[in-house]
Parts: C-alpha cells; sequence; structure tokens
C-alpha cells in the first residue's frame, strides 16, 4: 500500500476513534466531547475477535486500506482478507468458513437463496485498457462488443495502427468478467487470446503486448497503461458519480445473513464502513459511495 494511502488511512481511523460518527461535533460543548471521547473508546474496547474474508482481488486495494483503517480504530480485532475471486468467496461465505465475501459484482439470485445478503459497500469503474504505444483513445460499447466477440481483429479497423488485437480477460468465476461481460452484453460470446487470474496479472499483461486490450477495477490503473474513453466519456470518480460512464458495478461485502446476526465484530466493521472515516478511505482510493 502507498505510504499516502497509510498515513491517511490512520488520521482517518484516529478520528473516527476519536469523536465516533457524530455529525456535528462542533455543536458539542467540551464535556460533551469528552464523554462521547470516552464511550467510543469504551466501545472499540469492549469488541475483540477476528474477521475472515476472501473473494474479489480487485477489491484488493479497497479491503487493505479498510481492514488497516477498521484495526487502528478497534486495536483488538483483526481483519484479514485473502484474494480468491469473487465466486470463491460467495462460496466460501455460504459455507461459513469466512464471514465476509468480497464480491466484484452483484449476487446472482441462485447465491441470495442460500441465505447470503448482498451488502453493497461502494460502486467502482471498470477501466478499459489497452498498451501504451496504442493510438486509439476512444470505443463505443457496440465497438468494445465487437472486439471481445471476435468481430473486429485489427486497430486499424477503429482509427489505430495496423495491428492484431490481442483480447485479454479475467478467468471464469471473476466477478470483474461477470460485471463486465454483463453490461456490454457479450456473456458467454467473448474470443479471449488469453484468460488471466488476476487484477494485478491483467494490468502486467497488456502494459506487456502491442496491441493488447483489457479490462480492470479503475482504482488500479497506473500509468504503464492507457485507458481509453467509452462513449466519449472517460472513466473518473465524477462520471461514474453522475452515470454518465457506464462500465460501473459494485463492490459487494456479502454476508450470511443480515448485518444484524453477524458477531459484534463484523457489525461494527460495518458500522466502521459506513461512518465519516470510513467513507472517507472509499473516497482515498478512488471508489464512489454507495450510501
Amino acid at each position: 500500500m502507498k505510504k499516502g494511502i497509510i498515513s491517511f488511512v490512520c488520521m482517518a481511523a484516529l478520528a473516527f476513534s476519536a469523536v465516533g460518527c457524530s455529525s456535528n461535533p462542533a455543536a458539542q460543548t467540551p464535556s460533551d466531547t469528552t464523554e462521547q471521547t470516552t464511550s467510543q473508546a469504551e466501545t472499540t474496547e469492549a469488541i475483540s475477535g477476528s474477521i475472515t474474508m476472501s473473494g474479489s482481488t480487485s477489491m484488493e486495494k479497497y479491503a487493505s486500506a479498510m481492514n488497516e483503517a477498521f484495526m487502528i480504530a478497534y486495536p483488538d480485532v483483526t481483519a484479514e482478507a485473502q484474494y480468491t475471486g469473487s465466486g470463491a468467496g460467495i462460496e466460501a461465505v455460504a459455507a461459513g468458513t469466512v464471514d465476509i465475501g468480497n464480491s466484484s459484482r452483484a449476487l446472482k439470485e441462485e447465491e441470495k437463496q442460500n441465505g447470503v445478503v448482498e451488502n453493497i459497500v461502494a460502486i467502482d469503474g471498470i477501466g478499459i485498457i489497452v498498451d501504451k504505444q496504442n493510438t486509439v483513445t476512444n470505443l463505443t460499447t457496440e465497438e468494445i462488443a465487437q472486439i471481445y466477440k471476435g468481430e473486429i481483429k485489427n486497430w486499424q479497423d477503429l482509427g489505430g495502427a495496423d495491428q492484431a488485437i490481442v483480447v485479454i480477460g479475467r478467468e471464469a468465476g471473476s466477478g470483474t468478467r461477470g460485471a463486465f461481460e454483463e453490461i456490454v452484453a457479450v456473456e458467454g460470446q467473448c474470443q479471449y487470446a488469453q484468460e488471466i487470474d488476476s487484477t494485478g496479472a491483467v494490468m502486467a499483461k497488456v502494459a506487456s503486448t502491442p496491441g493488447a486490450i483489457g479490462y480492470v477495477s479503475l482504482d488500479v490503473i497506473d500509468d504503464t497503461v492507457n485507458t481509453v474513453s467509452v462513449d466519449g466519456v472517460a472513466p473518473t470518480t465524477e462520471t461514474i458519480k453522475d452515470g454518465t460512464y457506464t462500465l460501473t458495478r459494485p463492490f459487494v461485502m456479502a454476508t450470511k445473513g443480515e448485518i444484524a446476526q453477524q458477531s459484534p465484530a463484523v457489525q461494527a466493521y460495518f458500522e466502521f464502513i459506513n461512518s465519516d472515516a470510513g467513507q472517507a478511505v472509499i473516497e482515498q482510493v478512488g471508489l464512489t459511495s454507495a450510501k
């Protein structure tokens, strides 16, 4: 995790520990503030135990930052995540082997019928990425669909160089793949040159492969690749929030049963996410609030 995010996480968590979730701390008297600080400290100290989660690799940056901030606010609780893919995370929480299943897609009806509850914690954009030498800067949703279905095979047909398109995607069971294929309406039709099992590996493959195209969570994109606008709209926090960028999906922290049925530690975790400190972490890692 970058140093700046770690510093921000520490400040956000300490702020939560100091003032709790008050919406108007400036209106409180000194005695009110002291009483609230003492009460909050007693609450955090009273909660102990562990929180286990597994699932989406796209949610690694989010989960790592949120876990770090939460454990500063609640020092007697450990929160640990494994990154196994959305499908595996949902299966694990349904089986009761983890407390939370992280999914970078909405839950399916059959998953909900197994008692798994969809808790949407943030909104993420799916970025379309190409290698740095690619001169194409915008694609329509229909062109993206045609690329992934193998109907457009050369960048020259899209205003780029005379170069074969190398179609990179995620593995079956990936939440990013499921969300992307559903939004672009190419489910079961994609002609992948290679299917890759993690977000970071997709980034690396596209960056190192001339003519490659891939899709990844917006918050992990760096300057090793170019990001393509979709239907003339660049993917940013602002365009995701106002709905003009259409390749978006929920980040879900699924539980077996409602949050109120979970352990005190898990309930405190979701309370922290919805606090000002937790919402600040969401913004810091480049996601959009689901509140």
